[in-house]
């Protein structure tokens, strides 16, 4: 079990895991996991670790956009009050989530970062984020992503 798992069982929230074969030489893994497990690019999330200015302090945050499209750096920065934002250093973000790039959850994290999720995950009854693990994914309902992660929903997405 994933902590992004252990979190779901503990919260006592309807889930389902779903596991595919990962391929090492994948080029995107939320596009991989999409594929793998037959599902339209639009209802599987990416989970990202960005860095941004916010109230003078330099602060880590996660954003949570679909696999298909790209984060809008910019409109993250807003939603959490800064003005601009970069992708977070890939050692770090690992360190501080405590998984593997490919496999980032926004659920279970060693640390508990400012989430925002694009506004797109209200339009399904379930999606589908990676549950700790690549080859490994948890689907879920919206309110509860929100809930676990105590999420805002903006649109962070780019157009």
């Amino acid at each position: 079990m994933t902590p992004a798992v252990t979190l779901a069982e503990k919260a006592g929230i309807r889930f389902a895991l779903h596991r595919y074969e990962h391929d090492p030489d994948a080029p995107s893994y939320g596009a991989e996991a999409a594929e793998k497990l037959n599902l339209p690019p639009e209802r599987v999330f990416k989970t990202l670790v960005a860095s941004t200015m916010v109230a003078g302090r330099d602060t880590l945050a996660v954003a949570v956009v679909p696999v298909g499209g790209q984060l809008d750096l910019k409109r993250l920065a807003a939603a959490l009050g800064g003005k601009k934002a970069a992708m977070a250093d890939v050692a770090e973000a690992q360190r501080i989530t405590g998984y593997l790039v490919g496999g980032i959850s926004p659920l279970g994290q060693k640390r508990r970062l400012p989430t925002v999720l694009d506004h797109s995950v209200s339009r399904f009854p379930t999606v589908f984020v990676s549950a700790g693990r690549r080859g490994l994914e948890i689907e879920l309902a919206p309110a509860d992503l929100q809930r676990l992660t105590g999420a805002t929903l903006a649109a962070i997405a780019a157009e």
